[in-house]
């Protein structure tokens, strides 16, 4: 059985996606829970990655709406 990732594996997964362009500046991430799904980990431990991703400035939050790709990451 696979060790499962932690919030920070995740956010620096999600943060070389995001500067690959796999997730383009605007976009839409996917719901928390299809994330959790992804990664195979809890919603809390994807709450913590996003926190990371937003700390680092590559993403936003939008009340009632989701999580976005900022329109300029950080290089």
């Amino acid at each position: 059985m696979p060790i499962p990732m932690s919030s920070r594996q995740i956010a620096d997964d999600l943060t070389a996606r995001i500067n690959a362009r796999e997730y383009q500046p605007g976009t839409k991430l996917p719901s928390l829970r299809e994330l959790a799904d992804l990664y195979s980990v809890s919603v809390s431990t994807i709450q913590r990655a996003l926190e990371l991703t937003r700390d680092r400035g590559l993403t936003v939050g939008r009340a009632g709406s989701g999580v976005y790709v900022a329109d300029e990451p950080p290089r």
